[in-house]
């Protein structure tokens, strides 16, 4: 089995959340691939680029089935990464783990730059914001979000066996949505944890969850 992560939207392989699992799996000596989807420009990141990428990624790896972790926008594109059977027939997506999942990203930054900060943005072609592994300004094209708009994640067929984890108090993906998400598809499994977005306060939690999923020692 092989295990690839993909981090959230102006975040990096570094996250906090990445290193947490990465230092989980290392001390069962296991690898927790974790691409950096900043690359090789921030400013044209989409999610059909991620889902290349992803492609890439396990296309090179020895055959054998791959669990995808996404967290945020990461999650997002693993969703579609998956149900577009992205591993082909040598690297099939075996399992699907997902954190504060950002399926309906379009909605979510709507709300972030509101109504008169999207129609700038689309002007302007670029949006000007914080990227949070920098700490530094940086800039992204329209066309994350023209492309995302692609993706119906309500529509996603593949039946993979999945277990989301999502904060109750998130302010930035509306926990009503993952859970209408949820309901009605057997093979996945909601966790409803007493946090917020970033999950910072769950991450011994997440994990007592996750390794017996992906056949992991606690």
């Amino acid at each position: 089995m092989h295990y690839v992560y993909l981090h959230g939207f102006a975040s990096s392989p570094a996250s906090s959340k990445a290193m947490y699992l990465a230092e989980r799996f290392a001390e069962r000596g296991v690898v927790l691939h974790r691409p950096d989807l900043n690359q090789p420009d921030f400013s044209t990141l989409t999610v059909s680029r991620i889902i290349t990428q992803v492609a890439a990624l396990v296309s090179v790896l020895p055959a054998g089935p791959v669990t995808l972790f996404g967290s945020s926008l990461g999650a997002f594109a693993a969703l579609h990464a998956a149900d577009q059977r992205c591993g082909g027939e040598t690297h099939p997506i075996a399992r699907q783990v997902f954190l504060a999942p950002a399926f309906d990203f379009g909605r979510v930054t709507i709300g972030e730059l509101g109504e008169a900060g999207m129609t700038l943005w689309r002007e302007t072609g670029g949006w000007e914001l914080m990227h949070y592994a920098t700490g530094e300004t940086a800039r992204v094209h329209y066309a994350l979000f023209s492309d995302a708009a692609r993706y119906d994640s309500f529509k996603a067929q593949a039946a993979i066996p999945t277990l989301v984890l999502h904060g109750d108090r998130d302010e930035v993906v509306d926990p009503a949505m993952v859970a209408r998400w949820a309901d009605g598809r057997p093979h996945v499994r909601l966790i409803r944890l007493d946090d917020d977005h970033q999950l910072g306060r769950s991450h011994a939690r997440i994990w007592t969850e996750i390794a017996p999923f992906v056949g992991l020692p606690g």
